[in-house]
């Protein structure tokens, strides 16, 4: 629970949005739905869904194909049900995320709550569109102990320019997070080698290109087949219209390559260190050590082969590969995939790893066309309170956590579920952030168990080499703007130059290909997305000044 400062600084911040809210609608179309009057007396003391809890089922859009649990199947979900009378529908995309997704915002209407990546264009696109709510008027007219709950840093950062807040994050630290908890914090990012194999070969230096090839080589003719199926010497992330995570961002970190220099935003594309390695997994595939799957695998055939250990290496995140991981270490321990030193830049200086940021993962936001709206903003409420995230995360006393001298402690049978078979745990007991959509992964430090193997290796190695990057969020236009509509080109220009950068026969092929590149980004208007960028870089600044007071 928050102090009464901070509880006095978000219902300031209710406040002005409502003010905010209400001189810049001025009636006409542009009006968001109008509220109903609540069932039940709305007061900031109290959970309003304490007050109410007729059965009532919300449809729940995921843009996440690979999500593969279900409402009401496990023990938590169900407690969760009990307690608030609010069942869920989960809506899964089968194929391309954002296809599905586009297609049912040009329908005009949406399921009851929404949950995406807080960077995907169709945040804006549905917030510009008045097809969701601000989550600020529904808590005023509904449920005020949103107030209480909502952390004052997360509303401001998502504050809008007509002053309401349509979404909240889950996984979201803030600067003051990183103050309180940032010993804790660990990032996703990691390169990750199969032990044994790794082993086999004497532990090689990966950090510099030639080391860095040198093992991929060795690996591949020492090892050439894993149960008679080919290794594949490198895994990368998935390649999409847009490019790969593996060879942008996340390589750009392992690279250390700065994000500002001398007080501007850097361009991290061009920098010297970066090009070199992208040139070095050219070279990779000349000589043969990037697999055809590298380029046409998705999430679903990556997850079958990192189980079958067909990788020697991988940039990649370590929670993506978490299932597989245990699976292969009930196996055969000395076959998981551990964290080592990948690939540095020339000075071998350590990774600059992304820890947990204040715009979070995902965001959720509550569709106009909500079948309850009162019900619908009461359950945020509870999901992203202390004792929402509790439930969601230990879920019910005596049947998944008893209470030991004085902690919430998983039962010895559950926790050995948790760490041997993460698929049958979420099936059964459905705890642990089955459910994930709001969670506060700060919260969740007091209850959490020690971390056991595989995944402590790879979580420990993150710690030390893992920073906040807040102020770099959203600094990438979106939506339909002359800068969104320009960076969407960029983007997609991206993408196709990518693979080809790869695939390119030597080095000077390399350079065409990379100098097209820019002139094309030129060409879609890159001067437009740098000037926002700055001015969203500034006032980033200043929003996380204002709250870090």
């Amino acid at each position: 629970m928050f102090t009464r400062k901070w509880q006095a600084g978000i219902l300031a911040l209710i406040t002005v949005f409502m003010l905010t809210a209400c001189t810049s609608r001025g009636g006409g179309s542009s009006a968001p739905a109008a509220l109903d009057e609540p069932k039940t007396p709305a007061t900031a003391d109290e959970p309003g869904w304490k007050a109410d809890k007729e059965p009532i089922t919300f449809d729940w859009y995921l843009n996440f194909s690979w999500f593969p649990n279900k409402w009401g199947v496990d023990a938590t979900s169900q407690y969760v049900t009990k307690k608030t009378g609010v069942n869920i529908n989960f809506i899964v995309p089968a194929g391309n995320e954002n296809e599905k997704l586009n297609t049912m915002i040009a329908s005009g209407k949406l399921p009851d709550f929404i949950t995406l990546g807080w960077t995907e264009d169709a945040v804006k696109k549905m917030i510009e569109g008045k097809m969701v709510l601000p989550l600020n008027e529904l808590a005023e007219k509904y449920d005020p102990y949103f107030m209480k709950v909502a952390d004052p840093a997360k509303v401001s950062w998502y504050q809008q320019p007509d002053g309401n807040i349509y979404g909240y994050p889950n996984a979201s630290s803030s600067p003051q997070d990183y103050k309180k908890y940032g010993q804790n914090f660990v990032s996703n990012q990691t390169f990750m080698v199969r032990k044994d194999i790794y082993e086999a070969l004497g532990k090689p230096d990966m950090r510099t290109p030639e080391g860095f090839l040198k093992a991929l080589q060795d690996a591949k003719q020492k090892f050439p087949e894993v149960n008679g199926q080919p290794l594949i010497p490198l895994g990368l992330h998935e390649f999409t219209d847009v490019g790969n995570y593996s060879l942008k961002e996340y390589l750009q970190n392992f690279l250390a390559v700065p994000y500002e220099k001398d007080g501007q935003l850097y361009d991290r594309m061009t920098d010297p260190e970066y090009v070199g390695w992208l040139k070095t997994l050219r070279k990779a595939n000349e000589m043969g050590l990037l697999a055809k799957d590298v380029f046409i695998d998705k999430r679903p055939q990556m997850e079958e082969k990192i189980a079958q250990g067909r990788y020697f290496a991988m940039l990649y995140q370590r929670s993506d590969m978490g299932n597989q991981q245990i699976t292969r270490y009930v196996n055969d321990p000395d076959s998981v995939y551990i964290a080592v030193d990948g690939p540095a830049n020339s000075k071998l200086d350590p990774p600059t790893l992304a820890g947990p940021g204040i715009s979070g993962w995902t965001l959720t936001l509550i569709s106009k066309d909500v079948k309850g709206k009162e019900r619908a903003i009461e359950f945020l409420t509870y999901l992203i309170s202390e004792e929402g995230n509790k439930d969601l995360y230990m879920g019910e006393e005596g049947v998944t956590w008893d209470m030991v001298d004085g902690k919430e402690t998983f039962k010895p049978e559950v926790l050995d579920l948790l760490n041997k078979d993460r698929t049958a745990f979420d099936k059964k007991y459905g705890a642990s952030f089955t459910f994930w959509m709001l969670m506060d992964t700060n919260m969740n430090l007091k209850w959490a168990p020690p971390s056991a193997e595989p995944a402590k290796q790879p979580e420990d190695w993150t710690k030390g080499k893992t920073y906040g990057f807040s102020q770099y969020d959203n600094t990438i236009p979106t939506g339909t703007s002359a800068e969104g509509i320009a960076n969407s080109k960029i983007n997609q220009a991206w993408g196709r130059t990518l693979p080809k950068l790869l695939l390119a026969a030597s080095d000077s092929e390399f350079d065409q290909l990379f100098e097209k590149f820019l002139k094309d980004r030129d060409e879609a208007g890159y001067d437009k997305v740098k000037a926002y960028q700055e001015k969203a870089f500034a006032e980033n600044q200043k929003k996380i000044e204002a709250f870090a007071q």
